[in-house]
């Protein structure tokens, strides 16, 4: 194990761990672990906090655990334990080792079982409302339980009775017993058990008593062997509980130290577990893995790579005060990943009809296209071109509007890989709507250059209509109109945008798209990069478009893109 600097930039938690490890705290040992409830699908605000435990572990020789704390059998699921793993394996991450809070629940039993005996927790009577009601608020004083002070024998009878089932659901609950003035509000006597007769997705009905979050998680720290166990913000305020806790325990090593860093938050979107329940249930999107949901599984649908998603939140880097990322800042790294790696194809979204009015009748020619002129490897392909092709409806206008450059009656265009095309005529439906575009061609214009040198403004894709091969396609905008939903304290529902996606059916593509396999992202030339659907490949998603609106945001503020 080596305790040297690690190569990354040195934040806050890092250099805590090489004072540490300096020190010889903890005997220079380094253990993580990512420890999710399994109670809903990880989004893009987990990737952060799943790199920043496994680097740490990675940098400073040590280990990292997935850790489920499933403490609470009514929302959690192993559809979601699976869902979990299975993210986690995507993003590029192998934990050491994968545990569950539930493993534990005789030693935690046994654990509160001590305090009591300490006098340090007691059976209370009360309802939740009433204890709710009863721990105050800030600058107002807490009221103490009229249980209280009952002797441990009576408390230890009571919880053997919990565990046993003698009492209904609700009927009692064991509280630690802190301090109800306390200024920290965790502080103020918390309860560590409620009885609540539901099956557990692993230990079944075994139980009828259920530790709840802040009992059990720092004693699963300390049973595993922790010793940095890394939060977001909002547990700042249960740290110390986290410490009170296992300042009262006979600990099985070291007591671990909880430290917290700033999460992730991105523009025109929405992290809360809740609100993004209620994108599901209430029929916005259409399930947890929709392209336009913040969700890994979303991310993943919609064509992320999980490089990208890496060395953005890497980017991001690790600190001490809640912030909001722009989002086409996670977009750039996906749009500079996948112009290294993506294949390029053609493929017409909105389509209109060419004839090329002098191309011999019959003759289908294969032109030589690029696959990806970022990497030489990657060769050329043949594409089909006959004497009808499909062209976009917006690079064809009969009235051109002032430096419009593409094609229009009596201008010459260069079709990508191609030929040069001049456009000599056009047919139009009853509303004016232009269907189809006659042109002729310069035969010696092949490969998009010609004898003469002669230049064009504007180069323009296609599809042979012979050729074609039909696709859907669905276009996405933000979900959320407003940047910051909900900052204003409004609902954040109200931002929604409601033209977040649009479908296209009848899109022409170039054959070699009937190749690709599931998932896999290319470039719709001049259009954006699109990810074939993980469940059927003759739909695309749109990934991200080929403007990079982060370096446009980055100018406008005067900073480097």
């Amino acid at each position: 194990m080596t305790t040297e600097e690690p190569s990354a930039p040195v934040d806050f938690v890092r250099a805590k761990i090489i004072a540490d490890n300096a020190s010889g705290r903890f005997g220079g040992r380094v253990q993580t672990r990512f420890p999710p409830e399994p109670n809903g699908y990880l989004h893009i605000g987990h990737a952060k906090s799943i790199g920043l435990n496994f680097a740490l572990a990675s940098e400073f020789g040590g280990t990292c655990n997935l850790r489920f704390d499933d403490t609470n059998p009514d929302t959690e699921d192993q559809e979601y334990i699976d869902a979990i793993r299975d993210d986690l394996a995507w993003l590029g991450f192998e934990p050491d080792g994968v545990l569950y809070a539930s493993d534990y629940f005789e030693q935690l039993y046994t654990w509160a079982e001590e305090l009591i005996a300490k006098g340090l927790a007691y059976v209370d009577d009360q309802d939740a409302d009433t204890i709710s009601e009863q721990r105050g608020g800030f600058g107002q004083p807490g009221i103490e339980s009229p249980h209280r002070d009952r002797t441990a024998e009576e408390n230890l009878g009571l919880f053997r009775q919990m565990r046993d089932g003698a009492f209904d659901d609700g009927a009692r609950v064991l509280r630690a017993k802190i301090d109800m003035q306390s200024e920290n509000m965790q502080l103020r006597d918390p309860v560590l058990y409620r009885i609540r007769r539901s099956a557990h997705h692993r230990t079944e009905d075994d139980w009828v008593i259920y530790p709840t979050y802040d009992w059990a998680h720092g004693q699963s720290d300390a049973i595993e062997g922790v010793t940095h166990s890394i939060c977001t913000l909002e547990f700042a305020d249960h740290r110390p509980l986290y410490d009170w806790f296992l300042d009262q325990l006979d600990l099985p090593s070291d007591q671990p130290e909880q430290t917290e860093f700033a999460r992730l938050g991105l523009t025109h979107t929405v992290m809360s577990k809740r609100r993004l329940a209620q994108l599901v249930d209430d029929g916005h999107v259409d399930g947890w893995d929709d392209p336009r949901m913040p969700t890994l599984r979303g991310l993943r649908r919609r064509g992320y790579p999980a490089s990208a998603i890496r060395a953005f939140t890497d980017h991001i880097g690790v600190a001490k005060t809640n912030s909001t990322v722009e989002i086409e800042l996670l977009e750039s790294f996906v749009r500079t990943e996948l112009n290294e790696t993506a294949l390029r194809r053609m493929a017409v979204l909105r389509p209109i009809r060419v004839v090329i009015t002098n191309w011999p009748d019959g003759r289908v020619a294969d032109v030589e296209a690029i696959n990806n002129p970022q990497d030489d490897s990657a060769g050329t392909r043949p594409v089909a071109f006959g004497g009808e092709l499909w062209i976009e409806s917006d690079d064809f206008k009969l009235e051109p509007p002032p430096k419009y450059y593409r094609l229009t009656p009596g201008r010459e265009v260069r079709l990508r890989a191609g030929y040069y095309i001049t456009a000599t005529d056009a047919d139009t439906d009853a509303d004016g709507n232009v269907t189809t575009v006659y042109c002729t061609y310069d035969p010696e214009s092949e490969g998009g250059s010609t004898a003469d040198g002669r230049k064009v403004k504007s180069t323009i894709h296609w599809v042979s209509a012979a050729h074609a091969v039909d696709r859907t396609v669905h276009l996405y905008d933000r979900l959320f109109a407003d940047p910051h939903p909900g900052a204003d304290g409004t609902d954040p529902m109200a931002a929604l945008n409601p033209g977040s996606r649009e479908t296209l059916t009848g899109v022409k593509a170039e054959p070699a798209l009937a190749d690709v396999v599931a998932g896999q992202v290319v470039q719709f030339e001049r259009l954006g990069y699109f990810a074939a659907d993980l469940d059927d490949q003759t739909v695309f998603h749109r990934t991200v478009g080929l403007r990079d609106e982060w370096a446009n945001i980055q100018k406008r503020q005067g900073g480097k893109a």
